[in-house]
């Protein structure tokens, strides 16, 4: 299996908030941000692998500001690091105001992806090759990222987080 560059699996979804996407203060409800948000992350993780993917994990979300109606969502999704059969793929979100003309940050999250077979289990994907400075340091904070995610999922021991030891331990 061949490996990929990062900028092969990057997605850029654009939505407009109308008024069934929006709360009582008129702005963009978390939970659609967050269904459009998984939309765009499982066309990154397929176009990595060419392979049906399954969301596998959605790390913390927080919103920084918010995202009025008749404004236009920005999302770019792109994989930062793929591991035997997972995939971590880090999304920005932005807000733009298009009759004031700006852009602004609204948030951004990691979601993880498995990759199936035909029978529904879980299949290798190809390396990742990160070469930009961005591109490598999302790379490099991948193993920690995910061993929390297992530790925080019951499916790793802290004791054998071997790179989150790193941090605190000399």
């Amino acid at each position: 299996m061949k490996p990929k560059k990062v900028p092969e699996s990057e997605i850029n979804m654009t939505e407009l908030v109308l008024p069934n996407d929006t709360n009582l203060f008129g702005n963009l409800m978390g939970g659609r941000l967050m269904y459009w948000m998984d939309i765009a992350a499982a066309l990154s993780a397929g176009k990595h692998c060419n392979f049906p993917v399954v969301t596998a994990s959605v790390d913390n979300i927080s919103f920084e500001s918010p995202i009025k109606l008749g404004n236009v969502v920005h999302i770019t999704a792109m994989v930062t690091r793929a591991f035997t059969t997972s995939m971590e793929v880090h999304l920005k979100v932005w807000g733009e105001d298009l009759t004031q003309q700006y852009k602004y940050k609204s948030n951004e999250a990691y979601y993880t992806f498995v990759a199936l077979d035909p029978n529904r289990k879980p299949r290798r994907v190809p390396e990742l090759i990160a070469e930009t400075e961005e591109e490598i340091r999302l790379f490099d904070g991948a193993l920690r990222r995910r061993q929390l995610r297992l530790i925080l999922g019951g499916k790793m021991k802290p004791d054998d987080a071997a790179e989150l030891k790193a941090l605190f331990i000399k």
